[in-house]
């Protein structure tokens, strides 16, 4: 088999995933059958997928229940049941955006890699008018969507999810996939579709930033001790220099700067302390040429997502932040 496609189901009923199955059973010009599988498996949850639902589909699909471990503790299950030379992560309520998106993916497979990133389109709400508005998302290290991986090379390296994250969890297995590969592809054709869902906290809750920052921390942390592990040094000084300035330029954006969410900006500015100390060693390390280049990609990312000017110098900003109790 060719793909596998390796879904982790919590509480999503058989109509939330009904879409992105559609969407695979739909493809063109590959043979589903034979080169096409999914596993699913279900995270300890009493809401089970019925054997004539799965069965309707032409294509192989396993179905595995597993006791409640969390979202990457389920991928990982999926991972361990499966083997087709590739396999690609989708969340159970999202859907592939056209009928050529395993196409597009099969065509590379003649040429081999060891990670395939794509464009990806998210579907979200005008705030206003509530219509559905579509953005296409470049080149990310953030999110699972859209990307590919050759097994072997997961297994090869002991790629893996870590169990304790289940919050911002994507970027620190992506970062270690597209650090480690040898041989990485890019698509800049988008085949696959965040859909919105309406009971998705991250995408309805404006605050869900302010609340989950520390969450990133904890990513980033895991990331550079993987990378520490593995004896790659310069990976963990720049993943802890990117953490260090991204906090530093997000503490100035109009809502952390906003009194009424001073409780998350304190909460957030706490842990970061215990980071930056850590990690302060790294990022005196990193050369300035490096650290200038992390800044302006930030400082550009940053006055998109509406940073106006930064209130204080970074200096000041860490001797602040170290007199935190």
């Amino acid at each position: 088999m060719k793909l596998q496609i390796l879904i982790p189901q919590y509480k999503e009923t058989e109509d939330i995933i009904k879409p992105l199955l559609d969407s695979i059973e739909i493809q063109q010009n590959i043979d589903l059958v034979n080169d096409v599988g999914v596993i699913i498996v279900n995270d300890g949850t009493d809401i089970h997928l019925s054997k004539e639902f799965l069965e309707g589909y032409s294509y192989q699909i396993e179905y595995h229940l597993n006791e409640h471990k969390g979202v990457s503790a389920t991928r990982n299950a999926c991972l361990d049941h499966a083997t087709a030379d590739y396999v690609m992560f989708c969340d159970a309520d999202d859907m592939f955006y056209n009928a050529c998106g395993l196409y597009i993916i099969f065509r590379e497979f003649d040429s081999g890699f060891d990670s395939f990133t794509s464009v990806f389109v998210e579907e979200t709400r005008d705030p206003a008018t509530k219509q559905p508005v579509y953005i296409n998302h470049d080149m990310d290290s953030t999110f699972v969507h859209g990307k590919v991986h050759r097994r072997q090379f997961l297994i090869d390296n002991n790629i893996r999810w870590n169990d304790n994250l289940t919050i911002h969890e994507d970027s620190y297995f992506n970062c270690l996939c597209q650090r480690l590969a040898k041989q990485l592809k890019h698509c800049p054709s988008p085949f696959y579709l965040w859909r919105w869902r309406d009971a998705s906290v991250c995408r309805h809750d404006p605050k869900y930033i302010l609340k989950t920052y520390n969450n990133m921390l904890d990513s980033n942390t895991a990331l550079i001790e993987q990378f520490l592990s593995r004896d790659r040094k310069e990976d963990a000084m720049f993943y802890a220099t990117s953490m260090i300035y991204d906090a530093y330029f997000t503490m100035n954006k109009d809502e952390w700067l906003n009194q009424e969410n001073k409780e998350y900006r304190y909460a957030t500015e706490r842990r970061f302390k215990e980071y930056w100390l850590k990690y302060k060693q790294l990022h005196d390390e990193t050369p300035l040429q490096l650290k200038n280049q992390v800044i302006m990609t930030l400082k550009n990312r940053m006055y998109m997502e509406g940073m106006i000017l930064e209130s204080l110098t970074f200096n000041e900003w860490i001797k602040q932040v170290e007199t935190i109790i």
